[in-house]
This record gives structure tokens, sequence and C-alpha cells, in this order.
């Protein structure tokens, strides 16, 4: 992670801490229309195994998903601590968001959460000849991810990687009475002064 990136980081994460969520992803850089920065939050794994059936931020898994008013409150608390602490010299907008069904992976504990489903590995360097890795992932420990790439497991160590995801099972997901599927957003803007 980029040092400016890892500074926004613990800036922001405590924010989200504070309503109950977790950070999963922090990307700050420029697109076509300026520069963004982009938090994905969610529901920690601890605050899922206590989820009521019957609240409306739960989905088809009976995990909680992140609803509208937990993005709003992320980015107001975030927009007013960033404005405060005017470490972003530029002009540029935040966007709060729900993770989506592609979820980005960081931390060790994300792929122990979701073995046993798809994901996408890339990493900087090639590992084995291979710097691109598909599969279902097996386990995570010891800094190492586990993931069965066509039969072949590969071992692939958490600081190689620049970029993981979900793959969701498209054929499930379009199987299904679709809500909405979504990601909750907030957004808020800032003016360069």
């Amino acid at each position: 992670m980029r040092k400016e990136s890892a500074n926004l980081w613990k800036l922001v994460e405590p924010y989200v801490v504070d309503a109950g969520l977790e950070l999963v992803e922090l990307q700050f850089g420029r697109e076509p229309e300026g520069q963004m920065l982009r938090l994905y939050i969610d529901f920690p794994e601890a605050a899922n195994q206590n989820v009521t059936l019957d609240s409306q931020s739960v989905d088809e898994a009976g995990e909680r998903r992140v609803g509208f008013d937990e993005c709003e409150r992320v980015s107001r608390d975030v927009s007013a601590a960033l404005d405060v602490a005017d470490v972003i010299k530029v002009q540029y907008r935040l966007e709060v968001s729900s993770p989506g069904m592609e979820r980005p992976l960081r931390k060790e504990r994300d792929f122990q959460r979701f073995s046993g489903q798809k994901a996408r590995i890339r990493t900087e360097d090639a590992i084995d000849g291979r710097r691109n890795f598909s599969g279902v992932l097996l386990e995570a420990q010891g800094g190492v991810v586990d993931i069965d790439c066509d039969g072949v497991r590969c071992r692939v160590p958490i600081e190689a990687i620049t970029k993981a995801h979900l793959v969701p099972d498209w054929d499930l997901a379009l199987s299904k009475p679709r809500k909405d599927t979504r990601n909750n957003v907030a957004k808020h803007g800032r003016r360069a002064s």
C-alpha cells in the first residue's frame, strides 16, 4: 500500500470501527472525474454470528449487509475528520460503499472468513511462474493463502498480493429472486481551499 493510502487508512479506520464496522478496502487516486477516495465497509464477521433473520439488512445467507444508513454515517464522520486533519490538499470526492459481491480481500482473516469460496489473486512478482491465481480459497495461516487453482494447490504469501477479491457464482446469483444487488453508496465532496 502506498504511504499516502496507508496514512489515510490510519486516519479513517477508527471512524469506521466506531460505527461498528470494518474497513475492507481504501482506494485513493485519480479518476476521470478527478481525485477519488473510496472506502469499502462491512460488518465484521463477529457481528454476523448473532444476526436476527427479521432484520432488513440481512441477506439470504443470514449475514448482515451494509445499508445506506451505515454508509451515510461513515461518510459524514470521515468527511468531517478529513476536513479537520486537512491531509488531502486537492479537491476530491469521498465515496463510502458496501464491498459488493466481488468483495476485496486484504487481511489473513478475510481469506479465512471466505474459505471455500472462489477468489482471484494477483501478485506483484511471479510465484512459481505465475502472477494470477483463480480458484477456491482453501485456508490462510501464517501469512500464506492456499488456493486451489484447477486441482493444483498454490501457496501465495499475503504480503506478495497486490489485489484479491471474491468471484461471485453468477449462475447462483442470477437464479435467485433479487432485491437490490447494487452497492449502497454515500458520497461527499470537498473543494480545495
